[in-house]
C-alpha cells in the first residue's frame, strides 16, 4: 500500500517543503510585523536584550529575522543562508529569554527551531527562487556534476 511506501518521492516531499515555507514564514511574518510596528513608532524600545547589544539593536536583529528573512523564506530564496538568523533568533529565544520558564513556554519557539534546522538541511525544494537561479557544473573525476 502507498500509505507505508517510505521511499522518496521528489514532487510530493518538494510540495511539503512549499507548504511549510509558507506557512512557517507566514506566521513568523506576524511576529516580525509587531516587532516593526514597536521599532518604527518612534517610542523608547523596550524589548529584552538577551545578548547585551542593547535594546535597541536586538529589536532590530529580532525584526531582520522574523520579517526579512521570512519573506525570503516563503519564497523561497538562499533559503539555506536565511534559515541561519532565524535559527540563532529561536536559539536565543529558548535557550535565553525563556530559559527559566517551562516548557509551556518555550514549546513553540522549539518547534520553530526544528523546522529551520528541517529546512537548513533540506533547502527550499524545487518550488522555489532558489531552483531558479543557475549553478555552476563542478567537473570531478572527469564527469559533470550539478552543484
Amino acid at each position: 500500500m502507498w500509505i507505508f511506501d517510505s521511499s522518496i518521492h521528489k514532487n510530493f516531499n518538494s510540495l511539503a517543503l512549499l507548504m511549510v515555507r509558507i506557512v512557517v514564514g507566514g506566521l513568523m511574518l506576524t511576529h516580525g510585523l509587531q516587532k516593526y510596528y514597536m521599532l518604527i513608532e518612534g517610542a523608547p524600545v523596550k524589548f529584552p536584550d538577551p545578548i547585551n547589544i542593547g535594546a535597541g539593536p536586538s529589536l532590530v536583529l529580532a525584526v531582520f529575522a522574523e520579517l526579512v528573512c521570512s519573506a525570503l523564506l516563503i519564497i523561497g530564496f538562499a533559503t539555506r543562508l536565511i534559515t541561519l538568523p532565524l535559527i540563532i533568533n529561536m536559539a536565543i529565544i529558548v535557550f535565553v529569554v525563556h530559559s527559566r520558564k517551562g516548557l509551556e513556554v518555550q514549546e513553540l519557539p522549539i518547534l520553530y527551531l526544528l523546522i529551520y534546522v528541517l529546512l537548513l538541511i533540506t533547502g527550499s525544494g524545487k518550488y522555489s527562487v532558489d531552483r531558479l537561479i543557475p549553478r555552476k557544473k563542478k567537473y570531478i573525476f572527469g564527469s559533470n556534476v550539478k552543484s
